[in-house]
C-alpha cells in the first residue's frame, strides 16, 4: 500500500464505502437493506435498464467492519484495502461513496490506476478541486463521472415535463425546496474537514437538477445559509437565482421544519403546478379564459381586494400531474455505454462544474449579505 493510499485509509469515518465495479451489477443496497422501515424497493420501475446484463460487482472495500460482514453474508468478494482495489485487472470501473473530502485523492489515484471513475456527490468539495479531477481524466483517458443520481427522481421527471412541454404556459418561476425536521445527520456530514453541510450535502441535488432543466445563463445569486442549530457547518439555505430572459428560481433546504412547503412550484403564463411530497402528490391547475376575470371583491384582512380574490371555477381547469416514464438505471447504463463509446455522458463534469461554482457565488453571497453577480464565461 502507497504512503498516499494509507492516509486515505487512516482518514476513513466509519460510515465510508468504496465499491470497485468490474465489466458486469451491485447495487449499493447495504442502507435499505438494514432499514426496517421502508416499505417499497429502491430500483422498481417497468422501465428500467437490467444492468446486469452491462455490469457485475467485483468486490467492494469499506472502512466500516460492519459493512464488510454484511457485504460478505451475502457473497461478495471483500478487499482488504483501497489499494488491492486499484491493483485488481478485472476492476474497470471504481465506485467513490467516501465522505466528500476523500473524492478528489482517491479519483485521481483511480484513474491513474488505469480505473474509470464514477463518483458520489458532491464530486469535490469546491471548482478547483474538480478541475485538477478533470484534468487528470483527460490526461489518462479514463471517464470520470458525477453520480448525480436524483435527476430520475420522479417528482423532477414530472416538474421537467411540465417545464418542457410547456403544460402550464411558459414557466418564469420555479421553486424547489427539501425540508426536513431531524438537523443534520449524526455523521461527518456535521464535519467541515469531511466537507459537511446541507449546501453541499442536499444543495448540489437541487442544482444540479434545476440547472439541468434551465439552460438559460444565470444573472444573479442571494443565498443565506442558516445555522440554526449551531453547528460549523450550514444546517440549510434559502437561494434565489435569476436567469437571462426573467425566469427566477427560489430553492430551499432545511432541517428545522416542522411543516413541509411543497418539493415543488411552478408559476406559468398559463396555469401553476405543485407537487406536494415524493408520492408525487399534486396538481396542475390550467387557465381556461384569461379574459374571464371579473370577480365580486372578498375581504382580505381589513379591507376589500378584486386583484387577489379567486378566479372563477369556469376559467381554470384542474388536472392531475403528468404520467412520466424512465429508467431508474439509466445512470449506471449511461456509465457503461460512454465507456465503450456508444453514447454521449449525460452528467457531464462541465455540468458539475458549473454547479460546483453556482455553490461557490451562492457561498460568497452568504458570507457577504449581497447578490452576486454570475459571471459564468469567466468561471466564478
Amino acid at each position: 500500500m502507497t504512503a498516499e493510499m494509507a492516509e486515505i485509509r487512516d482518514s476513513l469515518p466509519e460510515v465510508s464505502t468504496v465499491s470497485a465495479i468490474g465489466s458486469g451489477t451491485g447495487n449499493a443496497v447495504y442502507n435499505a437493506d438494514s432499514s426496517k422501515e421502508l416499505g417499497t424497493k429502491i430500483f422498481d420501475s417497468s422501465a428500467n435498464t437490467d444492468i446486469s446484463e452491462k455490469l457485475e460487482l467485483a468486490g467492494v472495500y469499506d472502512s466500516n467492519p460492519d459493512r464488510m460482514k454484511w457485504a460478505a453474508e451475502r457473497g461478495f468478494t471483500l478487499y482488504e484495502s483501497f489499494d488491492a482495489v486499484l491493483k485488481d485487472a478485472s476492476v474497470d470501473i471504481v465506485l467513490v461513496a467516501t465522505p466528500n473530502h476523500l473524492h478528489r485523492e482517491m479519483s485521481i489515484a483511480a484513474m491513474r490506476a488505469g480505473k474509470h471513475v464514477l463518483c458520489e456527490k458532491p464530486v469535490m468539495r469546491s471548482s478547483r478541486e474538480l478541475e485538477e479531477v478533470l484534468a487528470v481524466s483527460k490526461e489518462t483517458g479514463c471517464l470520470f463521472y458525477p453520480r448525480q443520481n436524483r435527476r430520475w427522481d420522479r417528482d423532477f421527471r414530472i416538474i421537467k415535463k411540465i417545464y418542457d412541454e410547456e403544460l402550464i404556459g411558459e414557466v418564469f418561476r420555479i421553486e424547489s425546496r427539501v425540508q426536513g425536521s431531524r438537523g443534520i445527520p449524526g455523521d461527518w456530514r456535521k464535519e467541515k474537514e469531511y466537507g459537511g453541510g446541507m449546501m453541499l450535502d442536499w444543495g448540489v441535488h437541487l442544482l444540479d437538477r434545476l440547472l439541468f432543466m434551465i439552460s438559460d445563463p444565470i444573472e444573479t445569486v442571494n443565498c443565506r445559509l442558516s445555522y440554526i442549530l449551531k453547528e460549523e457547518v450550514d444546517d440549510g439555505f434559502t437561494m434565489l437565482i435569476t436567469f437571462a430572459g426573467g425566469k427566477s428560481a427560489l430553492v430551499e433546504v432545511g432541517t428545522c421544519n416542522f411543516v413541509s412547503l411543497p418539493l415543488w412550484y411552478a408559476a406559468g403564463t398559463k396555469g401553476s403546478a405543485v407537487i406536494d411530497n415524493w408520492r408525487c402528490e399534486g396538481k396542475m391547475v390550467q387557465l381556461a379564459s384569461w379574459e374571464d376575470k371579473d370577480t365580486t371583491p372578498i375581504m382580505a384582512g381589513a379591507g376589500l381586494t378584486k386583484t387577489m380574490a379567486p378566479r372563477d371555477e369556469k376559467s381554470l381547469i384542474t388536472q392531475p400531474l403528468p404520467d412520466v416514464v424512465y429508467d431508474d438505471n439509466e445512470l449506471y447504463s449511461n456509465v457503461v455505454d460512454v465507456i465503450e463509446g456508444k453514447a454521449d455522458q449525460i452528467v457531464t463534469g462541465a455540468h458539475a462544474l458549473r454547479v460546483m461554482r453556482l455553490m461557490e457565488a451562492a457561498i460568497r453571497s452568504s458570507q457577504s449579505g449581497e447578490t452576486v453577480r454570475f459571471e459564468e464565461s469567466k468561471g466564478r
